[in-house]
């Protein structure tokens, strides 16, 4: 069966309006009517709806956003919630980003909270899980993408998991100039189809589509397309430039 195969740009805390108008109109205009892959535009939450607009009508066109809350509602200064994500016709929304964890202490029950949000809202999660260099250095690195895929999986029924997009990072390379060779990608992203065959079944498993997310560019995306596990990309920094975003567009 023939996966989904995807590019994700997240944009992280990065743009101007002014500049996310201008970045997205030179990926439209390069991408054109290609819409063999889908394209995920991750922007900061206050240019969502004009993302949005742009790319109303564009084959195989989707927004996406960085996060939501863990509640419907409430008072949550500064938080964002998957019902308002919704409202601005949201599609996607990324859950478990390695920074998240990192900077701002999310725990597996923060996601699985999160992840009902953005279900209960008819938004897909893109649920990211990676470790970082000491789990790796010390072999452990197989432990620990058990425990998240397990801890938050597990929670979810053999109904629901079809709308997952799972995203690999391994936090060791991305923003470092360091990156997984293919055959460490590869590797890692066939286990976590075996750890999601151990937990729903084999055909669930083989139509998950796994995106690698660690320093992927228009350099190495296309050997990383190539391996049987790896969906397509989570984009970071290459997605700040529609020339680089592009070329990794056309990598499959």
């Amino acid at each position: 069966m023939s996966r989904q195969k995807i590019v994700a740009g997240n944009w992280k805390m990065n743009k101007s309006l002014q500049e996310a108008k201008t970045l997205v109109e030179q990926i439209i205009n390069q991408v054109n009517e290609f819409d063999e892959v889908t394209k995920i535009i991750i922007p900061p939450f206050p240019f969502l709806e004009t993302v949005k607009s742009s790319i109303s009508n564009k084959p195989n066109f989707y927004i996406g956003a960085q996060n939501c809350h863990t509640n419907a509602s409430g008072a949550f200064t500064g938080e964002v919630s998957a019902s308002m994500l919704s409202s601005v016709g949201c599609e996607y929304v990324l859950v478990g980003h390695s920074e998240r964890r990192q900077f701002f202490k999310e725990k597996d029950a923060d996601l699985v909270l999160k992840i009902k949000e953005a279900l209960k809202n008819n938004i897909r999660p893109i649920f990211c899980i990676g470790e970082t260099i000491h789990e790796r250095k010390t072999d452990n690195h197989f432990k620990v993408i058990t425990e998240q895929l397990t801890n938050v999986l597990k929670q979810f029924s053999i109904a629901e998991f079809p709308k997952f997009v799972l995203a690999y990072e391994p936090v060791w390379a991305i923003g470092t100039g360091e990156t997984a060779t293919a055959a460490q990608a590869q590797e890692m992203h066939a286990f976590i189809r075996s750890i999601v065959t151990d937990i729903y079944d084999s055909s669930i498993a083989s139509n998950v589509s796994i995106l690698y997310g660690g320093s992927c560019n228009p350099q190495n995306a296309q050997e990383l397309f190539r391996c049987p596990d790896v969906d397509g990309g989570l984009i970071g920094g290459a997605s700040l430039k529609a020339d680089d975003f592009c070329k990794i567009i056309f990598s499959f």
